[in-house]
């Protein structure tokens, strides 16, 4: 069962037998993407039901097009940035962040890495998220975004340079040669 809103208000799970496989074999992938997005596992989950969810209304049309992979993906982009633009406006400084874990995330990936995306705008995020942890090229990441390959290129720059100085203060847990 897919919950969508408060107690009591649930979908059941969809009988098309090509979206229930699609979410098996992709479902992972998207919860490191939406976890990357969101830096938040719960927020991750959440995302990854609404995109899903969003898909399934849609599933006839998406499903005729070819792989549906990157419509879902846009879908968690921009879900992910609608959630924080709504939150932005309420959202409260708090002393400190409980660590939590991150045991979806491939090993390689580190926890200072994590923060440091955490702290990137939504689309710069978005970018780094789809260029170097989805491996697109850097036309699929403009298409999925919505924007043209030179501002995939200008995000992707900044946003980069961004987490060199982020991740300078921690050399030993990441150096910026991963960040290339």
């Amino acid at each position: 069962m897919y919950q969508v809103g408060g107690e009591g208000s649930t979908v059941s799970a969809p009988d098309d037998a090509g979206f229930r496989e699609f979410v098996t074999r992709q479902r992972s992938a998207l919860l490191r993407t939406a976890y990357l997005l969101t830096g938040d596992h719960g927020q991750a989950e959440d995302l990854v039901q609404t995109a899903l969810l969003k898909t399934y209304r849609h599933w006839t049309r998406v499903a005729g097009r070819g792989d549906p992979s990157a419509y879902v993906r846009r879908v968690l982009v921009t879900t992910a940035t609608s959630w924080r633009r709504r939150l932005s406006s309420t959202e409260q400084v708090v002393e400190a962040v409980p660590d939590r874990g991150y045991d979806d995330l491939p090993p390689e990936r580190s926890a200072a890495v994590v923060r440091a995306l955490r702290d990137l705008p939504p689309r710069m995020r978005a970018v780094v998220v789809l260029r170097y942890y989805e491996d697109h090229s850097e036309a699929v990441t403009a298409e999925l975004l919505g924007c043209s390959v030179g501002t995939v290129k200008t995000q992707a720059s900044r946003a980069l340079s961004r987490l060199r100085v982020a991740l300078a203060d921690r050399p030993s847990t990441c150096t910026t040669g991963e960040l290339s």
